[in-house]
């Protein structure tokens, strides 16, 4: 039993039962962090969702279609924006070096 609100374990697979066709997803991949998050902002830069990044350093979002900005935060002051355009029965794959 989860306590809370918790978001869904965060791993590389898509989960199963998730329809593609009918879903737009971005995902990433953080790597040489320790607790990160992954921020997800709209066209005008609004903040939508946010998720903590796994501890193997992956995230998700389901999204609309559109562009979208992926903003990593990560201890030592790091912050990073990475445009990404979510297509409709797509994975948009990032990868982020910290």
């Amino acid at each position: 039993m989860t306590d809370g609100c918790a978001a869904p374990e965060q791993t590389v697979a898509i989960p199963a039962g998730i329809d593609l066709s009918t879903q737009a997803v971005i995902q990433g991949v953080v790597s040489g962090t320790g607790t990160a998050y992954a921020r997800l902002l709209d066209h005008a830069g609004e903040f939508t969702g946010e998720v903590v990044v796994s501890d193997e350093g992956i995230f998700r979002f389901f999204a609309a279609p559109g562009d979208w900005t992926v903003r990593i935060i990560a201890g030592g002051g790091f912050t990073r924006d990475i445009p990404a355009q979510a297509r409709l029965g797509e994975v948009t794959q990032l990868a982020v070096a910290v």
